[in-house]
């Protein structure tokens, strides 16, 4: 069996900003201490950069700029310079992905701004955290999306080896081709997701990561009848797609009259960003998996109702928000 690839060695950040849309900004990983507020991996890592940063005896401080439903210039408006004026040196950076759903875009347009933005970042000194899109060629209807997933990930990664930026391979990832790594819209991770994103977003920046191999994919779970996965593509339809068209024929966003969940550079206590109930990111592990990496996935940003998530049917917690069709047997 190959072996994982050693990380990069750690630098030591002490001030993170985060800037981007609803996938830094956590949806749907939901925070159980505040409703209608969200975790994501990006408090995961500042959790687990601060508790690093505790066993050095070093500060740090995070704050989390990103809002959902931005597109890239909004992002770069309203958000770029504000998070310099923060003097980090750590900056994630993850957009494009509403720009990318529409359905007129220029991805060549939209990678431009986006590797202006980077260089901008890069010219301080600062390092930069990038992200590629995910692969959803195997999910229903969504799927027809997939082609300009697949263009945005191969001109991130050139903007990454250009700028020297850190890139997050979620592409690749294949434990989150899996139902349960996402949310009810089809579009945000799940917490399970979000957690497995962080860890590979640590591995990607040379830290500790959580024992558990987070490439692993989760145990099969049973597969819907055709009859009951046509039935939840129409749900979706229903309760996701349809408000969004909605929303946008009426040029609104989810993100209209929001403001960043976290303004301000403030110290972090190691955990403190994490409720216990939820699956949380080691900042020292025993050791390394042995098993070679898939990459993992951050996704692209579609604009969802501004809602909680509706509570799950005891199928959708095995199955998640996709249909699995299961093979027709002869008894069939």
């Amino acid at each position: 069996m190959p072996t994982r690839p050693r990380p990069a060695e750690p630098r030591e950040w002490e001030r993170f900003v985060a800037i981007g849309d609803s996938f830094t900004e956590g949806m749907v990983d939901a925070d159980p201490r505040q409703e209608g507020e969200y975790i994501g991996w990006s408090d995961r890592v500042a959790s687990a950069l601060a508790a690093r940063n505790a066993e050095l005896g070093l500060p740090f401080g995070y704050a989390n700029l990103a809002i959902r439903g931005r597109l890239i210039d909004q992002i770069l408006d309203e958000q770029l310079e504000v998070a310099l004026s923060l003097t980090p040196d750590l900056v994630s950076f993850s957009a494009g992905g509403n720009d990318v759903l529409r359905p007129r875009v220029s991805l060549e347009e939209v990678m431009g701004k986006l590797e202006a933005g980077v260089e901008r970042i890069r010219d301080t000194g600062a390092d930069v955290l990038l992200f590629t899109a995910p692969n959803v060629a195997w999910a229903s209807l969504v799927n027809r999306v997939h082609p300009r997933m697949v263009e945005y990930t191969a001109e991130l990664w050139a903007v990454g080896q250009r700028t020297g930026a850190f890139v997050v391979d979620i592409y690749t990832m294949r434990s989150l081709r899996d139902p349960r790594m996402w949310g009810q819209d089809r579009i945000h991770f799940s917490s399970e997701g979000h957690a497995r994103i962080a860890a590979q977003a640590l591995w990607t920046l040379g830290m500790p990561f959580e024992v558990r191999d987070w490439v692993e994919p989760l145990a099969e779970a049973p597969a819907l009848g055709r009859f009951e996965s046509l039935q939840a593509d129409r749900e979706w339809v229903t309760s996701h797609l349809r408000p969004w068209i909605r929303r946008r024929l009426r040029g609104e966003s989810s993100g209209d009259q929001r403001q960043a969940k976290r303004p301000e550079v403030l110290p972090v206590e190691p955990e403190s960003l994490l409720p216990e109930s939820l699956p949380a990111v080691s900042a020292s592990p025993e050791s390394p998996p042995e098993t070679q990496p898939d990459g993992v996935a951050a996704v692209p940003d579609a604009e969802v109702r501004d809602v909680a998530e509706p509570p799950l049917l005891e199928a959708d917690v095995h199955r998640g928000p996709w249909p699995r069709l299961r093979r027709r047997s002869p008894e069939s």
